[in-house]
């Protein structure tokens, strides 16, 4: 996720007069944030980050940890900033909706879009433990934009296996009849199809699936991102009961 938001949104935080990355639930230990500042300054040297946490005690073990451009607040959704009124350029979210029911991820995202400044992203989804496999939606303040699936190669069997880390807005929308059913029921189906480059690596195969996926849905990005075990897809193709695609 990182690494995308750096190669996506590096840009604006370059751009901002005061390029503010918020990572919103970092958790009971603030390596999330530490290491988004790494991967943030690598694309924007101004780039500073803020750890949001609603637990005072994970804040207060979190202090020690501060250095330049790195800080950590007690707050939740209203993304409170020094000083008051700042706007993030970047808001990550990760692991953060998924204790909460479906029908409260648009009032949150609403909330969270409303804190951006302008050009500002939200990044908001779901992960295993071990960053292998991760699945978010990027938006911006008018809402949600995409959908991106991300995997490191060698731990997948097929596509549909990020299905259990779908966000909050999918998770319970991969059913017979929803458009994110549908999806990773055509990327399994590219996935099988494309085996015979396997002898070529899970690289190859990955990056073929993909192209085929690209013919009937709307993937909006390329080959360098593919390289890289992801996919992006427009939202409007996923969003929660659109039209599906036919069998």
């Amino acid at each position: 996720m990182d690494r995308w938001i750096a190669s996506v949104q590096g840009a604006a935080l370059r751009r901002a007069d005061d390029p503010v990355a918020v990572d919103l639930g970092y958790g009971a230990a603030p390596w999330t944030a530490v290491e988004l500042l790494a991967r943030l300054r690598a694309a924007a040297p101004r780039a500073r980050v803020v750890g949001i946490e609603i637990e005072p005690a994970r804040v207060a073990a979190a202090k020690p940890y501060e250095r330049e451009g790195l800080t950590f607040r007690h707050g939740g959704f209203e993304v409170p900033l020094d000083p008051a009124g700042t706007s993030p350029t970047l808001i990550r979210a990760a692991n953060v909706l998924r204790q909460y029911d479906e029908d409260q991820v648009a009032e949150v995202w609403q909330r969270l879009c409303g804190r951006l400044a302008p050009g500002g992203l939200l990044v908001e989804g779901t992960c295993d433990e071990i960053g292998r496999r991760h699945v978010w939606v990027a938006l911006g303040p008018e809402g949600p934009r995409t959908v991106t699936f991300a995997t490191r190669l060698g731990s997948l069997a097929a596509p549909s296996d990020l299905a259990e880390r779908l966000p909050k807005a999918l998770i319970h929308r991969n059913v017979p009849g929803e458009p994110v059913h549908a999806f990773l029921r055509d990327f399994d189906r590219a996935w099988a199809a494309a085996s015979p480059y396997a002898s070529y690596g899970a690289r190859q195969r990955w990056i073929r699936t993909v192209r085929a996926l690209a013919a009937d849905w709307p993937v909006v990005d390329g080959p360098g991102r593919w390289r890289q075990g992801e996919v992006t897809v427009a939202w409007g193709a996923l969003a929660p009961g659109g039209p599906a695609p036919k069998a």
